[in-house]
């Protein structure tokens, strides 16, 4: 993973999806804000990963490279891939399993882009193997010190995706089933450890936004982003499991797929039925979420040819080398076979089946594009010290430059945002402004043009499939009484 990282690093890849900037700028923000603190975790995305990356992200250079979420999610793959060898050599009593499901997942290039960047895949994988691992453990030995680590693995993953919350019953009755004489207890114990996870998100939604589903039916959830758009696959299971496995097929191939049903035939031979369960839930949950949750997936062989959330398809990975594992331990010829028939595909054709990758590149050309240019101008325009009033999706544009997020004014500075939005002649004094076609923002500094402050256009910046992104500066006044009280 760490050749990984470097990689990614040295290509200028680490940041480029959209939201691996963000999840890195909301940990930056927890201690560098106007209002830094809890609050600033946000509501939509969970906050374990963010949490992790605050000991490294207090750093400048490894917050403005990125590496500060890479170096996290490289170690949490790390651990994934030890979690999944020790459960799949438990589960098969064979080394030679192991070794063969970790390399069948580690070394998939989406793992591997996937594990370098600030994204909530890695903690998930590592949490979620780490329920398999404790489960398969738990079911040989019944102590209490297994079923503490199965619940604080769950607990983690409930902090990280909300696919946790999704196994967290089915965790639950697996529990139950296996438990012996102490199976109610050992059940409640692990519901009260692992359901700590959502009702403490519950409470964040509800002390902060006063909505404890504020997650879920908010400006940012996916519903609220995606409304009432038509996509492929809503309301429609078969195209909903259609556009799922297809997205399967660019990240690990068909061969790989075929050698995963064959390896999973083998595991329900074997009576492997836990990890089995366990690692099949992931994608009846993402077929569910495209078909009624707001989620669509596209890939570029299918109506209407793009890249959008596929990586959410990493969730065949576990099955693939939970496959690869269980022919495995027919002996090394099965094994060499299986890891070949996955790997050869990648090998011959790895740009095709790097399809997170793609995604990112593809999709964020044109945000680049407008970070760049807002930097050149800044570079060139502003001052040291000087302050910004911004919107939102623009946090590029500040970190590229090393400006302390405590020097820009954004709607996550509340309540000082709604006494800007309310009275801008009295509470905006940010000396630029920088908006993105008619937000928020731009509609502030229209407002303050009727009793001032004003705000001159410096820069316009026009990217083909982008907002057009304006940059004003402030025009000076003619009296400044006092200082800015609020900075």
């Amino acid at each position: 993973m760490a050749a990984a990282v470097t990689w990614f690093f040295r290509t200028g890849a680490t940041l480029y999806w959209g939201d691996a900037e963000s999840h890195l700028d909301i940990a930056r923000r927890v201690i560098d804000s106007r209002t830094p603190g809890w609050p600033q975790l946000g509501t939509t995305w969970l906050p374990l990963p963010h949490l992790l990356m605050l000991p490294l992200v207090r750093n400048g250079w490894l917050w403005q490279t990125g590496l500060a979420g890479g170096i996290v999610s490289a170690f949490c793959m790390t651990l994934a891939a030890t979690f999944l060898f020790t459960a799949m050599r438990r589960v098969f009593a064979s080394s030679l399993a192991g070794w063969a499901a970790a390399a069948v997942f580690l070394l998939n290039p989406n793992t591997l882009y996937l594990g370098s960047i600030p994204m909530t895949e890695a903690a998930f994988f590592a949490s979620l193997f780490g329920v398999l691992y404790f489960g398969t453990r738990f079911a040989d030995t019944q102590g209490w010190g297994t079923l503490i680590g199965l619940g604080i693995a769950a607990y983690a993953g409930t902090l990280t995706r909300y696919e946790m919350w999704f196994l967290l019953p089915f965790i639950a009755v697996y529990v139950a089933l296996i438990g012996g004489a102490r199976r109610w207890w050992a059940a409640g114990s692990f519901c009260i450890l692992a359901g700590a996870g959502p009702m403490l998100w519950l409470w964040h939604n509800w002390w902060y936004f006063d909505d404890a589903l504020y997650f879920y039916r908010g400006p940012w959830s996916a519903l609220a982003i995606q409304g009432n758009l038509p996509y492929p696959g809503k309301d429609d299971w078969r195209l909903a499991a259609q556009y799922f496995l297809e997205a399967g097929k660019w990240i690990a191939g068909w061969p790989a797929l075929i050698v995963g049903a064959a390896g999973l035939i083998a595991a329900a031979v074997r009576r492997a039925f836990w990890p089995l369960l366990l690692l099949a839930l992931p994608p009846v949950f993402y077929i569910w979420s495209i078909h009624s949750k707001g989620l669509p997936v596209f890939v570029p062989n299918l109506e209407p040819h793009g890249w959008y959330n596929t990586r959410y398809a990493m969730a065949f990975l576990p099955l693939i080398a939970l496959g690869a594992a269980a022919l495995a331990r027919f002996g090394r010829i099965p094994a060499a076979l299986a890891v070949a028939v996955v790997f050869v595909p990648l090998a011959i054709h790895p740009s095709e089946h790097s399809i997170t990758w793609q995604e990112a590149e593809t999709n964020s050309r044109g945000s680049r594009a407008v970070t760049d240019q807002a930097v050149a101008f800044l570079r060139a325009a502003a001052g040291p010290n000087e302050t910004y009033f911004t919107g939102y999706g623009l946090t590029a544009i500040y970190r590229t430059l090393a400006i302390p997020f405590k020097d820009t004014l954004s709607g996550d500075n509340n309540p000082q945002y709604n006494m800007v939005w309310s009275r801008p002649d009295l509470f905006l004094w940010e000396d630029w402004a920088i908006v993105t076609g008619g937000d928020d923002v731009q509609s502030i500094i229209d407002k303050a043009r009727l009793h001032g402050p004003r705000y001159d256009l410096s820069e316009r910046i026009f990217v083909k499939g982008q907002k057009v992104v304006e940059i004003y500066h402030r025009a000076p006044a003619l009296t400044q009484p006092y200082a800015n009280p609020l900075r």
